[in-house]
């Protein structure tokens, strides 16, 4: 009696089901609120903005205060060169290969100078900034969900950055580094899958 039920249920949702979105966050509150929520449920977003804020902060004070203007703004260049231009978005597996290369610098802990920091942080916010141009410029109101998104990544860099910069003990600091390692093994399962 009971499989029957179920299998009755299944049959109607899967009847009702109304069209899915892939990629596009709707939280029914508007676009800018769609905007702040989309790098948080987008693991090829969320990921990298994560890394580059580790990074920053694992190299101090100044260069995660760098960071945390750095990623935003290029992230938010990004976004509206994708949107403005027909340029491509670029492939799956490059955003997949940045998030690995983020998560080994992260893990590797070296010395890096500000310069190469924030030159990484450009890097991955325009890159990943493109993307996301893209495909929110495109729908209704998706021009004021590009400050949403950009609002987001700041928030995300400033509180992970500043965290991690103020960490003086070295077992904190390993416990960066193997968030790194694990950001740095998604990044490579996320390119094995775009690959495949």
């Amino acid at each position: 009696m009971r499989r029957p039920t179920l299998l009755l249920a299944a049959l109607v949702l899967v009847a009702t089901a109304r069209d899915a979105h892939a990629h596009l966050v709707n939280t029914g509150f508007g676009p800018f609120y769609d905007g702040l929520a989309h790098p948080l449920v987008v693991v090829s977003d969320l990921l990298p903005a994560l890394a580059v804020a580790l990074l920053g902060g694992l190299r101090g004070p100044g260069t995660g205060r760098a960071v945390v203007i750095a990623l935003p703004v290029a992230w938010l260049a990004g976004m509206a060169l994708g949107a403005a231009t027909a340029l491509p978005p670029p492939p799956p597996a490059s955003g997949a290969a940045l998030t690995a290369l983020l998560g080994v610098l992260v893990a590797s802990d070296r010395p890096w100078p500000r310069a190469a920091v924030v030159g990484a942080a450009v890097v991955a916010g325009v890159a990943l900034g493109l993307g996301n141009g893209r495909e929110l410029g495109a729908v209704a109101g998706g021009r004021v969900a590009l400050v949403g998104v950009a609002c987001t990544v700041f928030v995300l860099a400033s509180i992970v950055a500043g965290q991690v910069a103020v960490l003086r003990a070295r077992a904190a600091r390993i416990v960066v580094r193997v968030a790194g390692s694990w950001v740095a093994a998604t990044g490579l399962l996320m390119l094995g899958w775009t690959l495949r």
